[in-house]
């Protein structure tokens, strides 16, 4: 007998819902990723169907690194590591190497969810971690999200954390939308997408006091971000005694509904990505909490390095104003 098609298991794997303070989040197998995220009955993220992977890596967390590593060479102890090229336009290795690897439950509330993976030996990068993500809605529906990486070597790792949403505001087209991003200095990239310079934001690339998303064409990094103390979109944040400073990134529409990314001080970079690409959608928009920049492996910048038996942790999250 021929499953039915609703029997076949999606492309991304087991599909983890949360439910709690009026949200509904879907987490997927694959890459630990944020498949969708919806509150009051709008959508917050962008999303894809049952068949398909996550395109341009939507909702996918990214480790043992976020971002690119120019011609995946890296140097080790003074010997040349070089790892598989999965960006063959520019010739990089992109995104880490758990986008196409499946995580396992740890554990699972109605409104919480941990994964984990296992990042194995290999060739340009000869460590041996765990990466854990843990899901959490919060009272008032807000997400966050913590990702940590645990060194299971003999030897120091290097690490950048990072993930990959794609925000929106519901059916409102995301290139009628205002951009704002607190970063006072900016990454310069060459061609390839490496960053060669920074410099302090101006004129279209000063997102601080918001932009619109029509205007804007970006696949650059932002850090210098304005971190303030964390408010209600960071579920119990405002309630602990030592609550985090968070910095934000935020999508608003000209009804007054917002949507942001808030990223704590572990996360020092904000990769913004401005595209045309995306499946069935003019334009859509990626807010990316990194932990270090793009190509750290190479220049150093934000790069971290994981004692045997130790780890590391970054925490992000999604809040609104319906």
């Amino acid at each position: 007998m021929t499953p039915s098609p609703t029997a076949r298991r999606a492309a991304t794997g087991r599909q983890h819902e949360l439910r709690r303070g009026g949200a509904v989040v879907v987490v997927t197998e694959l890459a630990a990723g944020l498949r969708s995220y919806a509150r009051n009955g709008v959508a917050l993220t962008e999303t894809y169907g049952d068949g398909q992977i996550p395109p341009g890596a939507t909702g996918i967390t990214l480790a043992p690194w976020a971002n690119r590593i120019e011609d995946g060479r890296w140097t080790l102890d003074g010997k040349v590591q070089q790892l598989d090229i999965t960006e063959p336009k520019f010739g990089h290795a992109s995104h880490g190497l758990l986008r196409n690897t499946g995580y396992s439950v740890l554990e699972q509330t109605e409104s919480a969810v941990a994964l984990e993976a296992v990042v194995f030996p290999q060739h340009g990068y000869p460590f041996l971690l765990r990466h854990r993500v843990d899901y959490a809605l919060g009272s008032d529906g807000g997400l966050s999200v913590t990702q940590t990486l645990a060194n299971d070597s003999a030897a120091s790792a290097p690490y950048v954390l990072g993930a990959h949403p794609y925000l929106r505001i519901g059916d409102v087209p995301t290139e009628e939308l205002t951009l704002t991003v607190s970063g006072r200095t900016r990454l310069i990239a060459d061609q390839r997408l490496i960053p060669r310079s920074s410099e302090p934001v101006s004129g279209g690339t000063d997102l601080r006091g918001g932009q619109p998303v029509s205007s804007l064409a970006l696949d650059s990094g932002y850090t210098d971000l304005a971190f303030e103390d964390a408010a209600d979109d960071t579920p119990g944040g405002p309630r602990e005694a030592h609550a985090p400073r968070v910095a934000r990134a935020t999508l608003a529409a000209a009804d007054g509904r917002r949507v942001w990314m808030w990223q704590e001080q572990t996360c020092p970079y904000t990769h913004v990505f401005v595209t045309d690409t995306f499946p069935g959608r003019p334009a859509a928009v990626a807010l990316e909490p990194m932990s270090g920049a793009a190509n750290a492996f190479n220049s150093g910048a934000g790069l971290g390095w994981l004692e045997p038996g130790a780890s590391a942790s970054i925490r992000w999250g999604i809040g609104s104003e319906l």
